[in-house]
């Protein structure tokens, strides 16, 4: 064995950079999600903001009961974001456990180990987004069964958007529903828009939907909202990024009025 250098030890410290991005957006994903993460890498993360992700435990069947079941995770979640450092903003990555367990209630879950954190959820981002086109007749289109659809007509209807229609698709499992083409969305948005809408929500967080924003816009003629790029897009406005992307639709160019 050949011998060892010495170990010397420098004799000053560089100095440090206040972060090491100037901004931070947590997110929190099922731990069987296929697409949240990959597309906040892609609408999000960036040379300024950094994204960091925990996992929480999940399984299918996608019912309303297996989904309100994810509530006690969601501050330890929180909690392993970057521990006893502040964020910018949280994620909690799924739409149809935001609906069943209520907005209210996933935001004092998380703030609890990140206090007055801004959160975001799926459909609160989706509210606002269909606001920001101050569209109040719309359709929906999710991947859901029958049952987990319902909570999210309720929803919407709640803030006063009148649903002109509503589709599902009766997939049980995200992890099928991530395997959905981005180009089969886009013939499901042409179908599923009603002539009389003024806008189309795409919900879930597990559906490649962000991908085909641009192509479904242009098959409907009018602006399409999706859970993960609602999400995207809420959280680079909560952290002072108001820069077009208009490769992920026409949300991407609107400012955020909450």
């Amino acid at each position: 064995m050949r011998q060892l250098p010495e170990i010397q030890l420098a004799s000053r410290r560089p100095a440090l950079d206040a972060r090491p991005l100037e901004k931070r957006v947590g997110l929190i994903a099922l731990a069987t999600d296929h697409t949240s993460e990959v597309d906040f890498r892609r609408m999000v993360a960036s040379e300024r903001i950094g994204v960091y992700v925990a996992r929480i435990p999940y399984a299918n069947p996608t019912t309303p009961e297996n989904l309100r079941k994810m509530q006690p995770q969601l501050s330890a979640g929180a909690a392993l974001i970057l521990p006893d450092e502040p964020l910018d903003a949280v994620c909690y990555s799924c739409t149809s456990a935001s609906v069943v367990i209520g907005d209210a209630e996933v935001e004092a879950a998380i703030q609890a180990a990140k206090p007055n954190v801004s959160v975001v959820t799926p459909p609160m981002a989706g509210v606002r987004g269909l606001n920001a086109f101050g569209a109040k007749r719309i359709s929906i289109l999710t991947p859901y069964t029958v049952e987990t659809s319902r909570p999210m007509a309720t929803y919407f209807a709640a803030y006063g958007f009148d649903i002109e229609s509503f589709t599902c698709l009766g997939f049980e499992d995200d992890r099928e529903m991530a395997r959905i083409a981005p180009a089969s969305l886009i013939e499901l948005a042409r179908q599923a828009t009603h002539v009389q809408a003024e806008a189309l929500f795409v919900s879930c967080t597990a559906l490649r939907a962000a991908l085909a924003v641009p192509g479904m816009e242009e098959a409907i003629g009018r602006p399409v909202v999706t859970s993960n790029q609602a999400s995207a897009w809420n959280c680079l406005r909560l952290c002072g990024d108001d820069i077009p992307r208009p490769q992920f639709g026409r949300l991407m160019t609107k400012l955020l009025v909450q």
